[in-house]
């Protein structure tokens, strides 16, 4: 008995070598299989990133750039792909909107109040660098949350282009645009992004005076020279007012949507920049007839705008004054052959993250009609930034409106962003 369990158990010694080797061997042929998958992954994967980097007969990749829209310009961007159409360049998106409660008291007798949610203007940015040299941009906006067909026609919604032009570099000092362009006036035609102005509402001279916001198609120069001076000179399509809304400028926007060109306006601004932290400068435009020879009692049109905004440590003042002048007989027989307003606002940031306003602003679209037509409006509120790009209003109104005319008092509240 002892002889054979000896036997066994040195039979079995002898075995292990043979046991062990066959497993290192299933081990190493597994080792090696895996060793195989990895390079193939790797093959692939570099395969990928050849084909996405260089143009191939379908495309090449484009490069989204997340877009600091306002507060700090290209800032520091951030980039992934985003897909393969035309040619190889950098595609830019952002996009800014804001939500307005208002609540205000109608001081005239029999007048409705106003208690309203809006959500005003959601707007998408999208811009493409085709090269160092030649870029676009665009904004897509849809204004009242909601576009929606009534029998009447009373919705307020609206889907529109706000600017998409091409800009082409002439030099380190000039670039030429064609396409959808914002008008060169006032201050805040050309940049209203709601965390970069005080208010809920944009201002009233900003609206009816220069009809922020005011685009139109055409073509552009814009510089710089002498070192502290900039420069815009444009040929674009113009307004086309009428008896019919007594020839209100506002009411002239064509919004580029088959726009009337039989008369084409020329607008010029300058600006100077010669203290750190102030700009002051003068915008004129003119337009052969404003009513697109469609009113043979209405002709020409001059705008002049001057603007002024002053930064000083904490403090701060913006302010613009325009005026137009409408030639015809028609124009002058409602009094709207002179159109004017002004405003003032003085601010005091008290850290970087709140700020306190007041504005005095007057306007008046039909001037010379012998009749009360001026609307005065006093503004007091302060803004809050809970991030650079972020920020919640509070603002208190006080209007003085013409006779027979809603005069608004009361509150405003407002939320806004910029990316």
């Amino acid at each position: 008995m002892r002889k054979c369990t000896l036997s066994v158990i040195i039979a079995g010694a002898l075995s292990l070598p043979t046991l062990a080797q066959a497993d290192n061997n299933a081990l190493q042929q597994e080792i090696d299989a895996l060793k195989a998958q990895n390079k193939l992954i790797l093959e692939r994967l570099d395969a990928t990133a050849e084909m996405l980097e260089t143009p191939s007969a379908a495309g090449a990749t484009d490069t989204t750039t997340i877009h600091d829209h306002g507060a700090g310009g290209e800032g520091t961007l951030r980039d992934r792909t985003f897909g393969i159409h035309g040619g190889k360049g950098k595609t830019t998106i952002g996009a800014y909107g804001e939500m307005h409660y208002n609540n205000l008291n109608n001081k005239k007798p029999g007048g409705e109040n106003l208690k309203e949610m809006d959500f005003h203007r959601f707007i998408m940015f999208m811009g493409h660098e085709f090269s160092d040299k030649i870029r676009f941009w665009s904004e897509l906006e849809v204004e009242h949350s909601v576009l929606k067909d009534t029998a009447d026609g009373t919705n307020g919604g609206e889907v529109a282009i706000e600017q998409a032009f091409l800009e082409f570099d002439l030099n380190s000092d000039t670039a030429a645009r064609a396409g959808i362009l914002l008008v060169p006036v006032g201050l805040l035609n050309e940049t209203h992004e709601p965390p970069t102005f005080y208010g809920v509402e944009r201002n009233n001279v900003e609206k009816y005076i220069l009809p922020t916001t005011w685009r139109e198609g055409g073509a552009s120069l814009t510089g710089r020279f002498a070192g502290s001076f900039s420069y815009d000179l444009a040929v674009h399509t113009g307004l086309q007012v009428g008896a019919s809304n007594n020839y209100t400028v506002r009411k002239g926007r064509q919004g580029v949507a088959e726009a009337p060109a039989s008369d084409l306006a020329a607008t010029a601004r300058l600006n100077w920049v010669g203290v750190p932290g102030l700009v002051v400068g003068a915008a004129i435009q003119q337009q052969t007839d404003i009513t697109q020879s469609t009113d043979a009692t209405a002709g020409s049109a001059t705008l002049f705008s001057t603007h002024v905004d002053w930064q000083v440590s904490q403090f701060r003042l913006r302010g613009v004054y325009a005026s137009w002048s409408l030639s015809g007989n028609g124009p002058a027989s409602v009094g709207a052959d002179t159109q004017r307003g002004w405003y003032l606002e003085p601010s005091w940031k008290f850290t970087p993250k709140f700020g306190v306003f007041a504005r005095s602003s007057q306007w008046d679209n039909q001037v010379n009609s012998g009749t009360d037509t001026q609307y005065d409006q006093f503004d007091v509120g302060f803004n809050y930034w809970p991030h650079e790009d972020v920020v919640l209003k509070v603002d208190y109104q006080d209007q003085s409106t013409p006779v027979g005319k809603n005069e608004f008092d009361g509150i405003n509240l407002g939320i806004g962003y910029q990316f």
